[in-house]
């Protein structure tokens, strides 16, 4: 039976392979993006997901045409490196503008939906990196794990209507993040250190999983009948630093970890 799917970020990357897969299934997919999408597998609706009154419009322009809105996908975001000294209060705004409230405010466009049909799936896409501190990624870090707190609370506040909420933390996929990241001045101190890490993570990312094999995960995940609050997509050596964290002394967990980011 066909849905009606709302997937944000939707340009390029995991979102557009995502709107392009699900809409080959014969669903009615809207990707919302700032930049225009031309593909014969979904429409795309420009929307800047940090501007609420273009999310309303974006919702009630889907709205006019559908009866119903099945699913959300949390998409879009960004990424954002350097040192958490260099940081400026403008980057971290606007970092946690676009991967926290942009995702909050698509919540509230779809929900009143949600509520009277009592039903409805909302992804709020994370990060592995959500689960610890990453180093040269502190907000990055902070701004998904932020993400996965309001999921947590949402859960509790919107089953009483049938609708599901998670947060699918995902391990490197094989994108143009790099392309997007907010990038820092690295002050002398960290430049060294942080050129280390950088390569590595651009290494990790050209190495990562495809973003169909994202698509095809979600697929199966949006066949069950009840989420768990967090699911996690990604390499083996990625996803077992979500465990090894909760049941390792402090000192070993950072030890492997400075070996698995390059610095030591």
């Amino acid at each position: 039976m066909s849905k009606v799917y709302i997937i944000t970020g939707s340009s390029t990357g995991i979102g557009f392979a995502l709107a392009e897969y699900f809409g080959k299934k014969g669903n009615k997919v809207y990707g919302l993006s700032r930049k225009m999408t031309d593909s014969p597998h979904f429409t795309c609706l420009p929307t800047d997901v940090t501007n609420n009154d273009d999310v309303k419009n974006a919702v009630a322009t889907i709205l006019e045409k559908e009866s119903k809105i099945d699913v959300l996908i949390n998409n879009a975001g960004m990424g954002m490196v350097g040192a958490v000294e260099d940081s400026s209060q403008d980057e971290i705004l606007k970092l946690f503008n676009l991967n926290l409230v942009g995702t909050v405010q698509m919540i509230g466009a779809v929900m009143p939906t949600m509520r009277a049909q009592k039903s409805g799936q909302i992804i709020n896409i994370s990060s592995i990196g959500s689960e610890m501190g990453l180093p040269f990624r502190g907000f990055y870090s902070a701004s998904k794990a932020a993400v996965d707190k309001v999921t947590e609370a949402m859960r509790y506040e919107v089953e009483q209507w049938n609708v599901n909420v998670c947060s699918l933390h995902l391990g490197d996929i094989k994108t143009n993040i790099a392309d997007n990241r907010i990038k820092t001045n690295v002050s002398a101190p960290y430049q060294g250190i942080f050129e280390k890490v950088y390569t590595l993570m651009n290494a990790h990312v050209d190495k990562g999983n495809e973003p169909l094999e994202v698509a095809t995960y979600i697929d199966q995940l949006l066949q069950k009948s009840s989420w768990k609050a967090h699911y996690y997509f990604g390499a083996f050596g990625q996803k077992i630093g979500v465990p090894l964290k909760w049941i390792l002394p402090q000192n070993l967990y950072e030890h492997l970890m400075k070996k698995y980011n390059n610095l030591k």
